[in-house]
């Protein structure tokens, strides 16, 4: 493909040679002759005097490469990928074994693979995708246009919208972690009687789990990302568009509103909100409400800002104690004269 040709299905412009031929999109380390790379983060600007791709996405043209002008580089870059790169698609039908079972409804064109595991009145919409050894429990609706792989589950009643993206080993409606203790100190499970519902565009990454609620509801709102080894409790709510990455934990009852981002191995205590476009920085302790729109960080978490000079003062903590106690052995002796 030409860059000419690249840069027109990208809606955007070249600055130097249109008629490079491009043959796939590469990072700037790895990319080689024929490659395009992208410039998203000014920061990593000084490695692109060492790259060999033969063009680059950037917002601003960058000297010695020609460049394809865009106002945002990382999203066109993805979308570059796409004109390379098209994940295999399974072809529509049911595998001879699969078990379904008569009163599940399988909508057109939808591909139902190897050893996958449909129950009673389950609704599949069309065009979805099913891949081996996925186990869908009575009573569940998936919408059109889903992908589910290999090994993930679908628990009884749930719902999953459409254009949902369920990544390998996912559950969704497994039951919530509830036990009610009894007078002699056992533990009486709660039967779990709620369900969850994901909204469309939601992709959930492997090895997630996202429980039923005991009574009620668990929702995933439209657009979420909520990437691999995170649990979700029961009876949360995550808002639309959140980006929540691995690790994180939501105890029960967990509301994030719309536009929030939780990094890393962020845990919550559950029965609180996070209000809309908070950010929540890596291994932070979250144990009550966040305002709309602040950064916190730590555990227990507080301002990012005020946690960045803390944690500055933390490495000198010995130093100053050392300090601490030279002026107040000088203070002791001055005070000890007669």
């Amino acid at each position: 493909m030409k860059l000419s040709e690249l840069a027109a299905a990208l809606g955007c412009h070249v600055e130097g040679d249109p008629s490079l031929e491009i043959s796939g999109v590469m990072g700037m380390e790895k990319a080689d002759a024929g490659h395009l790379t992208f410039l998203a983060n000014p920061k990593y600007a000084p490695k692109l005097r060492n790259t060999r791709a033969s063009a680059v996405l950037a917002s601003q043209p960058v000297p010695g490469i020609a460049t394809v002008l865009s106002a945002n580089p990382y999203h066109d870059f993805a979308r570059a990928l796409e004109l390379f790169y098209t994940p295999p698609r399974p072809a529509p039908g049911i595998h001879p074994s699969a078990a379904i079972a008569a009163s599940a409804r399988i909508g057109e064109n939808a591909s139902i693979g190897p050893f996958v595991a449909i129950a009673e009145n389950v609704v599949i919409g069309r065009n979805a995708v099913l891949h081996p050894h996925v186990v869908v429990y009575e009573g569940a609706v998936i919408g059109d246009d889903v992908t589910i792989h290999s090994h993930a589950s679908v628990r009884e009643f749930c719902q999953v919208g459409n254009r949902v993206v369920v990544q390998n080993g996912v559950v969704v409606g497994g039951d919530g972690f509830g036990f009610a203790k009894t007078s002699e100190g056992t533990h009486y499970k709660i039967v779990q009687s709620g369900v969850t519902v994901i909204e469309d565009d939601v992709e959930i990454q492997s090895l997630t789990s996202v429980d039923r609620a005991t009574v009620g509801e668990t929702r995933v709102k439209r657009g979420a990302k909520i990437d691999s080894l995170v649990q979700i409790g029961h009876a949360c709510v995550v808002g639309e568009d959140n980006i929540i990455c691995a690790q994180t934990g939501l105890a029960g009852s967990s509301i994030l509103e719309k536009n929030v981002l939780l990094a890393g191995q962020v845990g919550i205590s559950g029965h609180l909100t996070i209000h809309e476009g908070a950010i929540v920085y890596a291994q932070s302790g979250i144990g009550g409400d966040v305002a709309p729109n602040t950064r916190v960080s730590g555990s227990p978490a507080f301002d990012a800002s005020d946690w960045l000079r803390a944690i500055t003062a933390f490495t000198k903590l010995p130093e100053i104690l050392r300090t601490v106690r030279d002026l107040k052995k000088r203070v002791d002796q001055l005070t000890s004269k007669p």
